[in-house]
Formats: structure tokens, sequence, C-alpha cells
């Protein structure tokens, strides 16, 4: 089983951005982290991540011809982008949404995920972990 993980906005500041929610560890160390917990699982991963939200958006059009699950933490544009919620909403495939932090009990204007219609499970509050468990849920392991 393929599936991509997509990471959004800021997630390339991980371990220098508010530590205390959003972890210590860098981004290498968590795409290192995703790679090998899809090896234990018995799948693949795919992680990419952007800043630049159009290009998070041709990432998911391209990945409609390979992937068979969808890993996402759009960042920031969880409250607000449609454009990726639109390219989310092309796939026939399961769609996981991920937050290091749980998003309900932050600020106001993070509560809402304009991603949570479009995904077939939502993990948050789990800190790197919770993408261990988005695999999880797609490879029918958990």
């Amino acid at each position: 089983m393929q599936i991509g993980v997509f990471n959004g906005v800021n997630l390339d500041m991980l371990g220098k951005r508010n530590p205390e929610i959003y972890g210590g560890i860098s981004y290498g160390e968590l795409e290192t982290r995703i790679y090998a917990w899809a090896a234990e699982l018995g799948c693949s991963a795919r992680c990419k991540q952007t800043n630049h939200e159009g290009e998070l958006v041709e990432n998911l059009h391209e990945a409609r011809s390979w992937a068979e699950g969808i890993v996402i933490n759009p960042g920031a544009w969880t409250h607000y982008s449609y454009a990726i919620h639109d390219a989310l909403e092309l796939f026939d495939v399961p769609i996981v949404e991920v937050h290091l932090s749980d998003i309900t009990r932050r600020e106001e204007w993070r509560r809402h995920s304009v991603i949570e219609a479009v995904a077939s499970h939502r993990v948050m509050g789990e800190g790197p972990d919770g993408y261990r468990r988005a695999l999880s849920i797609l490879t029918g392991t958990e």
C-alpha cells in the first residue's frame, strides 16, 4: 500500500517553533519515524512538505495517480484553505487529517477545520505518534 503523507505550512520548523505544543523533534526526524512506521506496518510512505499552498495542491493532484491512502497535516491552512479541501475531495481513497496538537482545545480560530469534511478520520493531540496512528488506520492495523 502506497500512502502519501503531506505536511503544510511551517511544519518544516518543527523543533524550533513552540516545542511545548508541537514537540521537540525536527521535521527530518518526523519523516524518519514515518518511514520506519510505514515499513513496520507493511506499507510505503511518500512524505512531502511545503510552505506554498499551490504546491501542496499540485502534490495532491499528482498523488491521485499512486496514493492508496492520504495522511494530511495542512498546518494553518486547515482552518481556511478551500483549495486544499477541493484537492482532497478529488480522492476516492481514505484520508486521515493529523494535527500534532489538539486543535479543538486551542485558540478559537484554530478549532474549525475545512479539511474535516473530506477526511475519513482525524487524529489530534498525539504529537508525532499521531502519524503512526494515521498509518495504522489506513493499513487496517489499528
